[in-house]
C-alpha cells in the first residue's frame, strides 16, 4: 500500500503552504509506504541516519538479508519527510534484473511522465536538478554497478538531492557514509518477537514461564527481525518452546511469511539465499567453508583451512573482502585483533552447500589441525612477555577448540589428539577462570580408550590439577596417582613430574605441609633435571612458599617468591607472579606492614582480574579484608568478606575446607564483629554479597590512603590482632588419600 503522491508548493512559491483537507497539516510529496504493524526498536539507528544525512548526501545502510534494512531506511525516512519539500520517494529495485531499466525504475517511482524522446536518464537529472528530496533506494544489490553509476550522476546534477540506500553491499562513492546494520539488542529483539506474536495470536503474552524460551529463541535467530517474525507466525501452530525445540532446521521451519512482504522476504531462506545468488562462484565457495568456523576467526586460519587449488590462499583475502562487503561475513575488532564471524542462520546456509559439496569432513578436519596448532603455540607463548595476549586470543578462539575437541571424539582412533588438546589448554582452564569447563572436558576425552601416551599423561594431571583447585580431592588423587603409575612404567619422565607436583598441590589445600613440602621439592629437582621452566614450574616454587610460610618459616617464603618475582619479570609472566605477590603480601601483614600488603595485594588483584582468574581474584579480596580491617576499616572489611563469599561457589570448595587458607577470613570475621557488632557486620557481608566482581576489583583496588591507619610496629613484630604462625604445631588434618581439601595455590 503506497500513499498517494501528493501536490506541494515549489520553494518559490509564496502563501501559505497547502493542506491537507482532512487533517490540516503540510503535505509532502512521496510514494512511502505506509506501515502496516509497528516499528519496534532500532531507536539509535534512526538517530545516527539522520545525523549521517544531514553530514552526507549519500548514506548506505548495508546488511546482511533479513536484517531489517529495508524497514529501517523507510522508517528514517518517513521521520525525515518534513526536511524535503520535494518529498522522500522509494524505488524498490528487487523485481528488477535488467539494468537497462533501472532509469526507467526511477522514473517510475518519482511519478514522472515523458512522451517526448528525452532519455530516461536527462528526464530524471532534470526533474531532480533544482529540487529538494530524499531518494530511498532499495535492493540494489543485483545491480550495483549500474546503480552507483546513476547515483552518482544524480547527485553531481542534483546538488540539493540526497540518497538514503539499502542493500546488501556499499555503492562504493566518494562521500558515501556506509552504515553496518547490526541484528537486533536482545530487549528490541525480545519486544518484536512479543508484538508479532501477539498479530497472530491475541492472547499471547509473556510469562515467567514463556518468556526465558522467547529469550532463547531470540538468541538463538541471532536478533535477525525477518527471522522472529517467522517465527512469531509459527505460533498459529506450534508453542514458543516447540518453535525452539525445532529450530536445527531453522530453514525449514521458518517459511511462510506474510504475503505483503517482499518475495525475496517470505522465507528465511529465500532472504539468505538472494544473498547467495549475487555471490561471484569463489565467494559461494569461500562462504560454504567458513561454515566449518564456530564463533569468530582470523585472517591467516581462513588463508589456512580454506584455501586449495580451486582458491588460492593468495586471492582468500580478495574473497573474504567480497564477502565482507555484501555483509556475509562481519568484521569485528577485539583485544584479540581484527576478527571475522557469520551469523548462525548464515553460517547454517553455507553448512548446506558445504554438505552438498561433500567436502564436510576434509575441512572440519583441516580446522581441528590448525586449531591444534594454534593451542600449542598458544601454551608455549603463555611463559612470556605476550601472556595478556595469549589469554585474549584463546578466549576468543574457544568456540573453535571445543569444536576441534569435538571433532577428534567423533572418530575413535583421533582420541588422542582431543586429549592432547584439552590438556594443552591447561593454562586457559586454570589460568583464565574456566574451571568447570576444563573438568567437563578433561573428563569428556579420557572417557575414551587410549594408549598411555603422553597426551593422555598429560590430560590425566591437568584433570588432577582443575580437580585439586574444585575441592575434589578423590578426583585429583585418582587421576595423579593413575598418571604417575602409567608415566613410570612408560619412562615419562616429564608427565611424572607434573604427577608429584600436582600431588604436593593436594597435599598443600588438605593442610599437610609436611608433605607438600616433601613433594613439591621433590618435584623441583625433577623439573631442574628435565630443564624444564615455565609458569607450571614457578607455580611449583610459589606453592613450596606457602607450604613453608605456613609452617612459619616466612624468612624462606620471602626468598623463594623474590626469586619467582625476579624470573616472572625477566620472562613477562604475570599469571604466576601474581600468587608470588600474594605470598610476599601475606607475609609482609605478618610482619606488621598492612600499608606493604595493600601495595602487592592491589598488584596481585589486578592481574588476577585481568585473566579472569578467579581463584587467585577471590584469594586477594579474602587477604585484603584482613588487611582492611587491621588499618581500621572494619565495615569495609565486612564488605569485601561478603563479595568473597558469593566468589567461591564459582571457584570450588570455599577456602579449600583448609584451616591455613581459612585463618585470615577467621580473624577478619572475629575483628570486623568485635569492631561492628553482629547487625553492622551482616550488613556489610550483605552489601558484599551484591556486587558484581567488576565492582567489587574496582571497590578493592580504588585509593583507600585517607582510610588506612600508620603500619604496625617494626619488621618482624605481628599487626595488631593477628597472630604470628611462627612456632604453630598442628596435625595435618588428613593425607592426599583421606579426602579432605579443596583447591590449591597458596
Amino acid at each position: 500500500m503506497r500513499r498517494p503522491q501528493r501536490p506541494c508548493p515549489s520553494p518559490d512559491d509564496s502563501g501559505p503552504p497547502a493542506t491537507s483537507p482532512d487533517a490540516q497539516t503540510p503535505c509532502h510529496p512521496g510514494n512511502l509506504p505506509a506501515e502496516l504493524n509497528r516499528f519496534v526498536g532500532r531507536d539509535g539507528e534512526l538517530a545516527d541516519l539522520a545525523r549521517l544525512l544531514e553530514e552526507s548526501r549519500l548514506v548506505t545502510v548495508v546488511g546482511v538479508g533479513g536484517v531489517g534494512k529495508s524497514r529501517l531506511v523507510t522508517r528514517a525516512a518517513a521521520l525525515l519527510e518534513k526536511r524535503y519539500c520535494d518529498g522522500v520517494w522509494l524505488v524498490e529495485l528487487s523485481a528488477v534484473h535488467d539494468p537497462a531499466l533501472l532509469e526507467h525504475a526511477l522514473v517510475d517511482a518519482l511519478g514522472l511522465s515523458d512522451h517526448t524522446n528525452s532519455p530516461p536518464r536527462t528526464t530524471l537529472l532534470e526533474h531532480c536538478a533544482e529540487r529538494r528530496l530524499l531518494l530511498v533506494i532499495d535492493g540494489f544489490e543485483h545491480l550495483v554497478d549500474a546503480c552507483a553509476e546513476l547515483v552518482r550522476d544524480l547527485l553531481r546534477r542534483a546538488p540539493r538531492l540526497r540518497v538514503l540506500a539499502a542493500g546488501r553491499l556499499p555503492l562504493e562513492l566518494d562521500g558515501e557514509a556506509g552504515y553496518p546494520l547490526a541484528t537486533m539488542n536482545d530487549e528490541d529483539a525480545l519486544l518484536l518477537f512479543t508484538e508479532r506474536a501477539a498479530s497472530v495470536q491475541p492472547d499471547f503474552r509473556l510469562t515467567e514461564h514463556t518468556r526465558a524460551a522467547a529469550r532463547e529463541l531470540c538468541r538463538r535467530l541471532d536478533g535477525i527481525p525477518l527471522a522472529l517474525e517467522l517465527a512469531a507466525g509459527r505460533l498459529r501452530a506450534l508453542s514458543t518452546e516447540q518453535v525452539l525445540q525445532r529450530l536445527d532446521d531453522r530453514f525449514r521451519l521458518l517459511t511462510g511469511g506474510s504475503r505483503s512482504a517482499l518475495a525475496r522476504h517470505q522465507t528465511l531462506r529465500t532472504a539468505i539465499g538472494w544473498s547467495h545468488e549475487l555471490c561471484a562462484p569463489e565467494q559461494r565457495l569461500l562462504w560454504a567453508r567458513l561454515s566449518v568456523f564456530a564463533g569468530q576467526f582470523d585472517l591467516e586460519a581462513v588463508e589456512y583451512i580454506c584455501s586449495g587449488p580451486d582458491l588460492p590462499a593468495d586471492s582468500v583475502l580478495d574473497v573474504l573482502s567480497g564477502l565482507l562487503s555484501q555483509s556475509v561475513v562481519l568484521r569485528e575488532d577485539s583485544t584479540a585483533g581484527t576478527r571475522y564471524r557469520m551469523l548462525d542462520t548464515v553460517r547454517e546456509y553455507g553448512a548446506e552447500w558445504l554438505t552438498a559439496t561433500g567436502d564436510t569432513d576434509r575441512l572440519r578436519r583441516r580446522h581441528r589441525d590448525w586449531f591444534l596448532g594454534l593451542a600449542t603455540w598458544c601454551e608455549l607463548d603463555w611463559f612470556s612477555p605476550r601472556q595478556a595476549e595469549v589469554a585474549a586470543r584463546v578466549e576468543s578462539e574457544l568456540p573453535n577448540l571445543r569444536r576441534a575437541m569435538e571433532c577428534s571424539l567423533e572418530c575413535p582412533e583421533e582420541a588422542h589428539l582431543a586429549q592432547y588438546l584439552a590438556g594443552t589448554l591447561w593454562f586457559l582452564w586454570v589460568g583464565c577462570g574456566r574451571l568447570s569447563e576444563g573438568r567437563h572436558w578433561l573428563d569428556h576425552v579420557l572417557e575414551e580408550e587410549t594408549p598411555y601416551d603422553s597426551s593422555r599423561l598429560k590430560a590425566l594431571w591437568v584433570l588432577g590439577y582443575v580437580a585439586v583447585l574444585q575441592g575434589d580431592p578423590v578426583g585429583a588423587i585418582s587421576a595423579l596417582t593413575e598418571c604417575r603409575e602409567e608415566a613410570e612404567l612408560t619412562g615419562d619422565a616429564v608427565a611424572s613430574a607434573y604427577a608429584v607436583h600436582r600431588t604436593g598441590c593436594l597435599a598443600l589445600v588438605t593442610d599437610d605441609m609436611a608433605r607438600a613440602d616433601e613433594l613439591l621439592q621433590e618435584a623441583l629437582v625433577r623439573y631442574r633435571e628435565l630443564g624444564e621452566l615455565n609458569s607450571n614450574v614457578l607455580m611449583a616454587q610459589v606453592e613450596l612458599a606457602m607450604a613453608v610460610g605456613f609452617q612459619g618459616d616466612l624468612d624462606r617464603a620471602v626468598v623463594i617468591c623474590e626469586e619467582v618475582r625476579d624470573i616472572c619479570e625477566d620472562h613477562g609472566e604475570q599469571w604466576t607472579l601474581s600468587y608470588a605477590l600474594y605470598v610476599l603480601a601475606f607475609a609482609s601483614l605478618q610482619r606488621g606492614r598492612p600499608g606493604r600488603a595493600r601495595e602487592l595485594l592491589g598488584k596481585s588483584l589486578a592481574i588476577s582480574h585481568t585473566f579472569h582468574d578467579r581463584l587467585g581474584t577471590v584469594l586477594a579480596l579474602e587477604l585484603l579484608a584482613l588487611v582492611t580491617v587491621v588499618e581500621g576499616d572494619a565495615a569495609e572489611a565486612a564488605v569485601l568478606q561478603g563479595a568473597a563469599e558469593q566468589i567461591w561457589p564459582s571457584v570450588g570448595l570455599p577456602l579449600f575446607g583448609s584451616a591455613y587458607y581459612g585463618g585470615p577470613r577467621a580473624r577478619c570475621e572475629e575483628l570486623s564483629r568485635h569492631e561492628l557488632g553482629e547487625a553492622r557486620y551482616a550488613s556489610g557481608r550483605r552489601a558484599g554479597r551484591q556486587l558484581g566482581m567488576d565492582a567489587v576489583v574496582a571497590r578493592a583496588l580504588a585509593d583507600r590512603s585517607g582510610a588506612r591507619e600508620a603500619e604496625g610496629g617494626p619488621e618482624g613484630q605481628d599487626p595488631p590482632g593477628l597472630p604470628s604462625q611462627a612456632g604453630k604445631t598442628r596435625k595435618p588434618a588428613a593425607s592426599p588419600a583421606s579426602g579432605r581439601g579443596g583447591p590449591e595455590r597458596w
